[in-house]
């Protein structure tokens, strides 16, 4: 090792860069107030691409100053990167961002090397940081109600102002102070000791904005969340107000865009979050607030630990064999793996590269609460242990580019993750009447919001979606999405003669983008209950003309509303 090796210069240059996307990011982030307050909907959607691309662009930029700065030779001895690693904590311990920023170590490391190279000696694996930090300024605003609640209502919305003026402010708190009564026993709101607690900053996202805290008492707690809209020429409207965990549970959902907000100590707001919504898992509160490499990190995490500490193995995950992706599961781990097979079926007309694009497509668009974000993996090792001998038999005969054992390890070079869910026709089978009825109102539903959201599935098959805990119906197989505007309705033509009316196959010609919504019912539909069912909770995605006139609403500009919570009174407007 040269005496002087230079990792603090190495460690500061990293650091620097991580500096840089976080600047980055803050400003993207701190546009969304201006964003709401003008109504600028289409540019807060670029502004939310913009932030998920931010940070491979400043990877490669850091990357590519430390190969600037520094002798290959002396940067790419993997050996003494533990001193860089050591430098770098030294450098990181009094930051507010501390656990961020060894995800960045750890993006950039791989940047540079192999990830045959990747090991706990010279990255963050496991993280430095300690569980119980030290205290930091408060960031949460506390009101007591003391037996006057329209008091307390005002004086919170007194604090959170905009440019805009609420449209209807007296009426507003009047309906939140109903709806808070309604949502909580009768003693609650009695108890001298109520309190409200409520996060600093404004959480915003597409067209919402949102105030999230919980409300309680010394033996309960409830959380909180107050959705507010800017309907343009009108103001500010408080839209609701939602106490029950699971509504605030869906709001923070796997399968919706990432929230903007400024968070001073990202740790702390974390923290507070899992105080009102224990069931989310820490990966997942990370990547809703926009730091979707940590939550990787912290996915990563929580699958070795439990890889570690359970004698579970990987199956292949139930249902319909898939055409393009072989998935794979946990039972234990509530995730799929999916990678990409080495031969496609011949009805898919796409290839590898295409597969890539749309999945990674997925992450940057608004994903309206209808499709599962992703995370991307490369060279994945696991014990060869750990695979049930089927499990690992079929992924070596269908992707064997992919999948490889190397002594008693499996490597994966290339998956992605995603939440498990039941997909939609295992649950339909197993589904009573009110549950069928339920499933398939939601199944149209999320067509028609992912089509609001420009998005069009391609594959509607129900093996494609999955219903959630909740019981949401979510779209999770994208190699055939496209932009509902690139997408080419058409209705089918009429018969020119008896002959064209009998032929077996299509008399006109089909290009490579047409859609025929009048065929969907057969295709989608093997039980006629279900298709005659869907018919009359969804038949105008049998008419192409349904598809155009959404089609021209978003070529017109228009951002359209899809709330990710019931919308108490004022479903009609």
């Amino acid at each position: 090792m040269p005496q002087q090796w230079p990792a603090t210069d190495i460690a500061r240059t990293i650091l620097d860069g991580f500096d840089d996307y976080r600047e980055h990011f803050r400003q993207i982030t701190d546009g969304a107030r201006a964003r709401f307050e003008q109504a600028l909907w289409q540019e807060a959607q670029i502004a939310s691409a913009a932030r998920i691309s931010l940070y491979e662009e400043k990877v490669g930029e850091t990357v590519g100053r430390l190969r600037e700065a520094f002798e290959t030779d002396t940067l790419m001895d993997v050996s003494c990167w533990p001193l860089v690693k050591s430098a770098y904590i030294s450098l990181i311990d009094l930051r507010f961002d501390d656990e961020l920023s060894e995800t960045w170590y750890n993006s950039i490391f791989c940047g540079l090397f192999s990830h045959d190279l990747i090991s706990d000696g010279c990255m963050f694996i496991h993280t430095t940081r300690p569980s119980l930090r030290r205290a930091r300024a408060a960031q949460t605003r506390t009101y007591k109600p003391q037996g006057q609640l329209s008091v307390m209502l005002a004086s919170i919305f007194a604090d959170y102002r905009f440019s805009e003026d609420y449209a209807d402010l007296p009426g507003d708190l009047s309906r939140l102070e109903t709806q808070l009564r309604e949502n909580l026993p009768d003693w609650v709101c009695k108890d001298p000791e109520l309190s409200v607690e409520l996060f600093s900053s404004v959480l915003y996202r597409n067209k919402g904005a949102y105030l999230v805290g919980r409300i309680y008492t010394r033996d309960e707690q409830w959380p909180l969340v107050i959705p507010l809209l800017h309907r343009e020429g009108r103001g500010i409207q408080i839209d609701a107000l939602i106490t029950d965990e699971a509504d605030v549970s869906i709001i923070f959902s796997f399968t919706r865009s990432y929230f903007m907000v400024d968070v001073p100590v990202p740790a702390e707001f974390i923290g507070f979050l899992r105080r009102i919504l224990p069931g989310k898992h820490i990966a997942e509160l990370y990547t809703s607030i926009g730091f979707y490499k940590h939550g990787k990190s912290e996915f990563y995490r929580a699958l070795i630990n439990h890889l570690a500490s359970t004698d579970d193995q990987f199956i292949m995950a139930p249902g319909v064999r898939g055409m393009v992706m072989s998935v794979f599961t946990l039972p234990g781990f509530n995730t799929v793996f999916k990678i990409i097979k080495d031969r496609f079926s011949p009805s898919k007309n796409v290839d590898r590269a295409t597969v890539i694009e749309k999945y990674r497509l997925v992450k940057s668009v608004d994903r309206v609460g209808r499709m599962a974000d992703t995370q991307e993996f490369a060279d994945f090792r696991f014990p060869l242990s750990k695979f049930e001998p089927a499990c690992l038999e079929e992924l070596l005969e269908v992707a064997a580019s992919t999948v490889s054992v190397e002594g008693d390890t499996v490597l994966i070079r290339h998956c992605w993750t995603e939440r498990r869910m039941t997909p939609l026709n295992l649950y339909l089978e197993n589904a009573n009447e009110a549950q069928v009825r339920e499933a398939l109102e939601d199944y149209g539903l999320a067509i028609k919001q992912l089509a609001a959201a420009n998005i069009f599935p391609g594959d509607m098959l129900l093996k494609n979606f999955g219903v959630t805990r909740h019981g949401r119906v979510v779209f999770y197989d994208y190699d055939e999405i496209c932009f509902l505007t690139e997408a080419n309705f058409r209705h089918i033509p009429q018969p020119r003669t008896p002959e064209d009316e009998m032929a077996s196959e299509p008399w006109y010609s089909i290009g490579p983008l047409d859609v025929f919504p009048e065929e969907f019912p057969p295709f989608l539909f093997a039980d006629s209950g279900q298709r005659k069912l869907f018919d009359q909770l969804h038949g105008e995605l049998y008419n192409a003309d349904y598809w155009k006139s959404l089609q021209a609403a978003i070529r017109e500009g228009k951002v359209i509303d899809v709330f990710p919570y019931r919308r108490k009174g004022r479903d009609t407007e």
